[in-house]
């Protein structure tokens, strides 16, 4: 990647008559379901110009990518656990967004639990903004929380600007967040179609795993049997009825069991207003590899086996499950429980937010699937599901959020070079193919010391 014609110091700071602030030019650029050589003008942090590689747009900073560079739109993460305030060790808006940069990701919405308070009222959520809006390397959306007792505070929630509301369907893992039995799931649902709102649910059935085997110990099988199958397949199911009964709009966070599939088409054919998301572990990582001990590879629902990985992509593929997010859930060192590695004491989650493309495309491309249904399935469709009406797509006024994507790199996974907080992945040590190399905030340059991001609301965004 080059830059030319260099800018001097009063060019940087006003533009001449027909002017863009910025010009990418390259030979594979993103457009929709192709890559094709284009110029891509900014202004005033939109795209304001798409023209052929060629044309001769005029900017302030030109830059042009090398052969082996592709323009892509910045990855839309939707589901992202920031933990700030209250677990800033965890994690934080700094560390956190500066790792979305490195990996591509130019939006996230933040989780309304792990943080104290929880999301669950409009204080919480200004509260949490104060901390947001110093720290933000990318744009922020919130998503708020669905809990006993707080229907009175989800429409105010709404008209403050959350994306939607997330709920349990058994112990979060932690007490401020407290889990929503089906009968007030519905109940919430209910209410959330009153102004068109979205549930998103964790689909786990807190009585099957409470008659599941207890996970203590180090061996990873044990702690799989302790999370079974059937556990998320009930509760997606209470998920679908309860959508169909109440006509409201929903989601399934983190699918992990590919059971629950059929059903999930079974339902989208029906009409109901539900969507699927998953997640890059449980499309690379396989339990029969997960060694015993290994607790950074613990998550809730669970990595499971070969066989259910291949349907998950299959469901991807055929459009039952319609993208794909890092549910990144950090903890610190301690939690993970490293020096006994005992799945019974270790915090579930994985930190994956730097990595997703990487992982998804070293992936997707030994199985001969394009970049371009990489990007439908990181960026275009969770922008469009939350309703970020300007993200996801390079194209005429959208936000000017672009990756430079060498698909080709590849590197070794070193948890102590991540920008996450804490040096931990279950990824360590692999091989992984597709490098981001610059990453463009509304047309800026995230240069990684000074955060520029904005934070979102539903309806501006």
């Amino acid at each position: 990647m080059a830059e030319t014609d260099e800018p001097s110091e009063e060019r940087l700071t006003w533009r001449q008559e027909g002017e863009y602030d910025l010009v990418v030019r390259g030979r594979n650029v993103s457009c929709g379901d192709t890559f094709a050589p284009r110029e891509v003008g900014v202004r005033d942090g939109k795209i304001a110009a798409v023209e052929p590689l060629g044309t001769g747009l005029r900017g302030a900073r030109v830059v042009e990518l090398a052969e082996d560079e592709t323009l892509i739109p910045g990855l839309v993460d939707t589901h992202v656990h920031v933990n700030e305030p209250g677990r800033t060790e965890w994690e934080g808006f700094a560390t956190a967004t500066r790792a979305a940069a490195a990996g591509g990701v130019t939006t996230i919405v933040d989780m309304p639990l792990n943080s104290v308070p929880a999301t669950v009222n409009v204080a919480a959520l200004e509260y949490k903004r104060l901390f947001a809006r110093q720290n933000a390397f990318v744009d922020i959306g919130f998503w708020g929380g669905a809990v006993p007792g707080n229907k009175a505070d989800l429409r105010p929630l709404h008209d403050d600007g959350v994306f939607g509301f997330k709920c349990f369907l058994l112990h979060s893992g932690v007490d401020e967040f407290p889990h929503l039995e089906a009968d007030e799931m519905e109940e919430a649902l209910a209410e959330l179609k009153t102004f068109n709102s979205l549930l998103i649910v964790h689909a786990e059935d807190s009585r099957t795993i409470d008659r599941a085997p207890q996970p203590n110990g180090a061996v990873y099988e044990n702690f799989l049997k302790s999370r079974p199958r059937g556990a998320e397949n009930i509760a997606i199911a209470e998920v679908i009825e309860r959508t169909r009964w109440t006509g409201a709009r929903s989601h399934i966070l983190h699918l992990s069991s590919s059971d629950a599939i059929p059903m999930i088409r079974s339902a989208k054919n029906d009409g109901l207003d539900i969507t699927v998301e998953t997640c890059p572990h449980y499309l690379t990582l396989l339990s029969e590899e997960i060694p015993d001990g290994a607790t950074a590879f613990k998550c809730c629902p669970p990595v499971r086996e070969v066989s259910n990985r291949e349907k998950l992509w299959e469901g991807l593929i055929d459009g039952a499950i319609d993208y794909i997010v890092s549910d990144h859930s950090p903890s610190t060192l301690d939690l993970k429980d490293l020096g006994n590695g005992d799945f019974g004491v270790a915090w579930g989650g994985v930190s994956s937010l730097q990595l997703g493309l990487s992982l998804i495309w070293t992936e997707a491309r030994r199985r001969g699937v394009g970049l371009e249904r990489v990007l439908q399935w990181m960026s275009t469709r969770p922008a469009e599901r939350v309703g970020l009406r300007n993200k996801g797509r390079l194209a005429l006024g959208y936000d000017a959020d672009m990756a430079v994507f060498a698909q080709d790199e590849s590197y070794v996974v070193d948890a102590q070079r991540l920008n996450h907080k804490n040096p931990i992945t279950p990824y360590q040590g692999k091989v992984l193919s597709g490098k981001v190399r610059k990453t463009f905030v509304g047309g800026r340059e995230v240069d990684y010391e000074t955060p520029t991001g904005r934070l979102l609301s539903r309806g501006q965004a």
